[in-house]
């Protein structure tokens, strides 16, 4: 397929996905390629009745919990902290007592960086893990948007409604309350609020103007459109209108666009906010679902059962998101279907179009 023909095909299937599905209410894609000579900026769909634009901001869910990751490597670059270090060194006793209790035994020193880097702490996920009793997490944020929840809110409210599921370092539970105590980590190491480290060493630096810390910073240059429309378990949400999202802080808070987060890409591929020995550090994998492997602060998609080819890395976001790079036909993809019920979609739109551009 010749490249304007490959492009019009995946330019109909967004737009032919978009007047098909009534819950579907905008879709972006970013493609880029040196070596194909390609960058599509692609924008279908509404946030309201405001037409959706390529530049546009939108929430990127758990890809924020790849800035937190590179933020912990640029601080271990300057000797600042290590991935073996525990993390009570650096969080206080108000975090640490009681956080980590798991069959009558207090486990909680035993935690090291790394393994809230790679989700291999055992502690639980306040969004997505079923309480003892009450409401789901996601739930009381729908039903009570003016709550404002603090990090520490979400760290007590683990300890008493959530278990840790297994020793630290003996297993793999992907959990959102160990990115928002790296976020404490981050701020003790900084002397700075987790945003301002956020723009200090990342979006600054890459010139990622438009993009920031939701509720808690502003962009460089402000979009002329609002944040893209979300939909949760079936319902439409401006998510910068929903006091009760602060609570996911550093574990997926970011807002961006496309293009702020090719630029990020581009420069860890290209050893310009960490080293390659850092990056490759990060990119130790182990399987968590079928097709989806976890770094530290990275994941790995495969498309089974095809060949190692369709391999890309970078991080997926619950709502539909995800920031690929695929190094076996340098292309990067950058997209979001703002959609909890559309990330198997996703990926698979995503690898339907790695395999076009092939």
């Amino acid at each position: 397929m010749k490249v304007e023909e490959t492009k019009k095909s995946i330019e109909n299937s967004l737009q032919k996905m978009i007047q098909s599905k009534a819950n579907l209410k905008n879709v972006y894609l970013l493609v880029h390629s040196d070596r194909k000579n390609i960058h599509w900026n692609m924008a279908y769909g509404k946030t309201g009745d405001t037409p959706a634009i390529p530049d546009q901001p939108f929430h990127t869910a758990s890809i924020g919990k790849s800035f937190t990751a590179i933020l912990m490597a640029i601080l271990m670059e300057k000797g600042l902290l290590r991935l073996e270090d525990s993390i009570s060194l650096y969080l206080p006793n108000e975090v640490m007592d009681g956080l980590h209790i798991f069959k009558g035994k207090d486990s909680s020193n035993d935690i090291l960086i790394e393994h809230l880097l790679a989700h291999r702490s055992g502690l639980p996920d306040f969004y997505e893990d079923k309480p003892k009793q009450g409401k789901a997490f996601l739930q009381m944020l729908l039903d009570e948007p003016a709550r404002e929840w603090t990090v520490q809110d979400t760290i007590d409210y683990s300890k008493k409604f959530l278990r840790p599921r297994f020793y630290p370092g003996k297993g793999c539970h992907y959990t959102n309350l160990g990115y928002n105590l790296l976020g404490l980590i981050i701020e003790k190491v900084t002397l700075m609020d987790y945003h301002e480290a956020l723009h200090q060493f990342i979006f600054e630096p890459l010139e990622m103007k438009n993009s920031y810390l939701s509720q808690y910073s502003a962009p460089l240059a402000k979009s002329s459109h609002p944040e893209a429309t979300i939909v949760l378990a079936g319902r439409e949400v401006q998510f910068d209108q929903f006091r009760s999202f602060k609570s996911i802080y550093a574990g997926g808070q970011t807002v961006s666009t496309s293009e702020d987060l090719l630029k990020f890409m581009r420069a860890l591929y290209e050893e310009r906010l960490i080293k390659k020995e850092t990056l490759e550090l990060l990119q130790q994998w182990s399987k968590r679902l079928i097709g989806i492997d976890l770094g530290l602060g990275l994941m790995r998609v495969r498309m089974l059962p095809l060949t190692k080819k369709y391999n890309a890395w970078g991080h997926l976001g619950s709502i539909g998101s995800f920031m690929l790079y695929n190094p076996e036909l340098d292309v990067y993809m950058i997209g979001n279907f703002n959609n909890n019920a559309y990330v198997r979609q996703s990926i698979q739109f995503a690898f339907n179009t790695f395999r076009k551009l092939n």
